[in-house]
């Protein structure tokens, strides 16, 4: 396992999925604002964008790390890719939006969307940050 490679690819995925996700804004974010508001919450802070910020930085580099353990065993860079990405979808993006839905804070057209958004987000990433990773 090469380290610095890991690392730079997982920042490449990170700002991928960073980019992906201020692309889903302006499509979501009046419904997000309402989604909020129904709670009784103000729309995203800084503070917000800045935490998110910090967990793209982290799914890239966890989705890279996952990559690059499961690459000796699929050997294919793109069927690795796509498997860890599925990986690291359902288990941060599924399981947290659909959980979000059961107690009633997001709608479910809004949690479809960015949940679809977000495998998206992280196919994208590691099929193009994969091209960085080599041993």
């Amino acid at each position: 396992m090469n380290i610095k490679k890991l690392i730079k690819a997982g920042l490449i995925a990170a700002l991928l999925i960073i980019l992906c996700a201020m692309l889903l804004v302006p499509i979501v974010g009046s419904d997000m604002d309402i989604a909020l508001s129904k709670l009784h919450l103000p729309p995203l802070s800084v503070g917000a964008m800045v935490y998110f910020f910090s967990v793209s930085i982290s799914l890239g580099l966890i989705l890279m790390w996952l990559y690059v353990a499961l690459l000796p065993r699929f050997k294919r860079r793109v069927k690795t890719a796509v498997i860890a990405s599925f990986v690291v979808w359902f288990l941060a993006y599924f399981l947290a939006n659909v959980s979000m839905v059961a107690y009633g804070f997001m709608p479910i057209k809004l949690t479809i969307i960015g949940t679809l958004w977000g495998l998206i987000e992280l196919l994208v990433a590691s099929l193009i940050a994969s091209l960085f990773y080599s041993e």
